[in-house]
């Protein structure tokens, strides 16, 4: 259930009609827009009348939300969202850009990494820490090792730090370094960690699976979105199709069909949606075309000698390439990018 307040409410009418939802053993999530605050009540809606809240003084209307994900639909925010961590920016008009390694392998590496980033105008750092591996022989990352890492090259270049987080244990080490959560495809329904997630305080970029629905991605999101924390990104990563030409199948309809039906930040991955490098700025040109709010682009010093994912990396000199090209279509469509 929505509860819309009208323009001229009172900061105490909101707080008592949000007061008066808990007590009933509801959720109350208040959403403060641009041009009206509501005040999403979720839970189990059999115990609200609606006529009660009707009457509420400062209450313009009550409607209820038809979309099984409550908190993520756009019916109850109708504006985007924006996120905003360090410089990094996501969403309503911003085109934030996370480049790096997929795994942190030494400090020459990820520092390089971090200052191409910078220096091409992008303000994020990826680097996986931990990495979920389909062989249990692969390198499996550095672990906290790598997290000092990370946080050593952000002191150095001021970029956010993105990096994925495994399990619901985990959550609290990796916060403690890194600025925004990754939730990998593989854990796109590890419920347990999506909740740790929400209750972080860090923003979560939450990957979907490569066979989910929309529906099941953005129920996933919900549970974040439930724990209190309203700084969620989609990114999506290609799906598994009967395709055998890329890695996954990277369905760029995905973009503007999200924004229809929700109000958090699209981002999108061009590395794991082809598998291969020369398709990366190709793809990322078309995201930022398509209306995306961000990539997360894989890059190397030296992909060949990557110990992982070097296949679909891009070095210094295409990551910039693909930074200029795609800044002139974000330029072009008034959005600033970077």
């Amino acid at each position: 259930m929505i509860i819309v307040m009208e323009k001229s409410s009172l900061d105490p009418q909101i707080e008592h009609i949000a007061n008066q939802i808990t007590e009933l053993g509801l959720k109350a999530h208040v959403i403060r827009g641009t041009e009206r605050t509501v005040i999403a009540a979720v839970g189990d809606e059999r115990k609200i009348k609606v006529e009660s809240f009707e009457s509420f003084p400062g209450v313009a209307e009550v409607l209820p939300i038809l979309a099984p994900y409550k908190m993520a639909s756009r019916e109850v925010r109708t504006d985007q969202t924006q996120i905003q961590v360090l410089n990094f920016k996501a969403g309503n008009g911003a085109v934030g850009v996370m480049g790096g390694p997929c795994s942190v392998e030494s400090e020459e590496q990820i520092v390089s990494c971090a200052r191409a980033v910078k220096a091409s105008g992008a303000t994020a750092l990826r680097g996986g820490a931990y990495k979920p591996r389909t062989s249990p022989y692969a390198f499996q990352g550095m672990k906290e090792d790598g997290l000092k890492l990370l946080a050593l090259a952000r002191q150095e270049t001021g970029l956010a730090v993105v990096t994925e987080v495994m399990s619901p244990e985990d959550v609290e080490l990796v916060a403690k370094y890194a600025d925004i959560l990754q939730i990998g495809a593989r854990n796109m329904q590890n419920y347990r960690l999506l909740e740790a997630a929400g209750r972080s305080g860090r923003a979560v970029l939450l990957k979907r699976g490569p066979s989910a629905t929309i529906e099941e991605w953005l129920l996933a999101a919900e549970y974040i979105l439930n724990e209190g924390n309203p700084d969620v990104m989609l990114c999506e990563r290609g799906i598994r199709t009967f395709e055998a030409h890329t890695r996954f199948t990277l369905p760029l309809a995905t973009v503007p069909y999200l924004h229809r039906k929700t109000h958090l930040p699209v981002i999108v991955d061009p590395s794991h949606g082809t598998g291969h490098s020369y398709l990366v700025t190709d793809m990322a040109a078309a995201s930022v075309a398509v209306g995306a709010d961000g990539l997360i682009v894989e890059m190397h010093p030296n992909p060949e000698k990557a110990l992982s994912d070097g296949y679909q990396s891009l070095d210094f000199s295409q990551f910039d390439g693909m930074m200029k090209r795609c800044k002139v279509i974000a330029d072009a469509m008034g959005k600033q990018f970077g």
